[in-house]
């Protein structure tokens, strides 16, 4: 699973068939893709890995507070092409990325354990044409990959 995360003043998705999210305060943006052997078990450490990094300004400026230290909104989108392979070439392959319905469920269930660590959760919707809007506080932006922060491996396409 990665996640690419963005500290945001405010962040919204609109949807191409019409109509929008609801429009976050402060707080972060994370874009969400699976990769095919990722499972429910990597789900609660991630999020809880997102709502505690410490990169919201504390005392002297220095980023020392979560998301859940600052009761701050929190936007997800699903985002399968974070697993985009470009080493055969310029046009990106997804062969790593999970299969849709699977993925799907993963993300609604991410969304889920999200929402029972911070109080507002926003979530685009999976396989949805989305515009995504936001305004980058920093710009602050950080990659997690579950791979390599040591949790449940996925394998890797050689």
């Amino acid at each position: 699973m990665r996640l690419l995360v963005q500290r945001v003043r405010t962040a919204w998705v609109s949807f191409r068939e019409g109509g929008e999210s609801n429009h976050s305060g402060a707080g972060l943006l994370a874009l969400a893709g699976f990769r095919t052997g990722d499972g429910e078990a990597l789900l609660e450490p991630m999020a809880r890995k997102l709502v505690q990094l410490r990169i919201f300004p504390g005392e002297h400026g220095k980023m020392n507070r979560s998301l859940v230290d600052t009761r701050g909104d929190l936007v997800l989108v699903s985002q399968f092409t974070l697993y985009a392979d470009l080493r055969g070439g310029r046009r990106p392959s997804f062969v790593e990325a999970l299969e849709p319905v699977q993925a799907e469920r993963l993300y609604a269930r991410f969304a889920e354990i999200c929402s029972s660590l911070v109080p507002v959760v926003t979530s685009g919707r999976f396989g949805a044409m989305m515009d995504v809007h936001l305004v980058n506080d920093g710009p602050v932006t950080i990659l997690l990959d579950s791979a390599e922060l040591g949790m449940v491996p996925a394998p890797r396409s050689v």
